[in-house]
């Protein structure tokens, strides 16, 4: 980072103490260094992002973020760049017609059509960016995808809702939800068959999401389902 810009920078942060005015001129004062920090940014191809788990910022280089975000899309390749293409109308279209057809068979009820529906002036496509990991080496960037208003995301919740206490209740004798239940499982462990040799281990699963192939996804699902001997859900098949 070029230092005399960081320097530059700092100066136009300080305020005297003796500069106190009243809170319309400090208001004022406060846009004009908010809009020449922003002017000063693009001028060196700057970015200030909030950093991942921490309350500070991040000076980068806007090439930094370029390279380790194409980086990052094509390890992944679950994203790509549309560009001035929208493809939001037609994804709308074919979602709501999706859903018409499951009504249609009776395979949802109406009053979940009309909960799961897509409203096109709600709906927006979902987005990715990132944070920068500003404590780890080479400041890596955590990807985050912003999807509240993406048109599936009605659904997702909707499966979620159904299928999460399923698994839950499947997984409860193999997960720990907080640390005083970890603390209390080792005390447990320690007495029966944890020895000197005992070694704990975790493990980090990178890029988790992308990496889970959608068919397989679902057919964990229906192994989920087929072991729980369920064939519907609340009513659903």
């Amino acid at each position: 980072m070029n230092q005399r810009l960081i320097l530059e920078i700092s100066n136009d942060l300080i305020i005297p103490s003796q500069s106190f005015k009243p809170k319309v001129t400090n208001k004022k004062n406060y846009g004009r260094l908010v809009k020449r920090l922003k002017h000063k940014f693009r001028l060196n191809n700057i970015i200030l992002q909030k950093t991942d788990k921490s309350k500070v910022f991040h000076l980068g280089k806007l090439e930094d973020y370029r390279k380790k975000s194409k980086e990052y899309m094509d390890k992944t390749r679950a994203y790509q760049c549309l560009g001035t293409s929208d493809p939001l109308p037609d994804l709308i279209q074919r979602t709501n017609k999706y859903l018409l057809d499951l009504r249609l068979a009776k395979w949802i009820t109406q009053k979940q059509y009309e909960l799961l529906c897509v409203n096109q002036s709600e709906a927006e496509l979902a987005h990715l960016y990132y944070l920068p990991k500003a404590h780890k080496l080479g400041t890596p960037l955590r990807p985050i995808i912003s999807g509240l208003r993406h048109p599936t995301i009605k659904i997702s919740k909707f499966l979620d809702d159904l299928l999460r206490p399923l698994f839950n209740e499947m997984a409860k004798q193999t997960t720990i939800e907080s640390g005083f239940e970890l603390a209390a499982q080792l005390d447990r462990w320690s007495q029966r068959r944890s020895t000197k040799e005992t070694l704990f281990c975790t493990i980090d699963v990178t890029d988790l999401y992308t990496m889970i192939p959608q068919i397989e996804g679902v057919l964990a699902l229906k192994k989920m389902l087929d072991y729980l001997k369920m064939k519907q859900v609340q009513g659903l098949k």
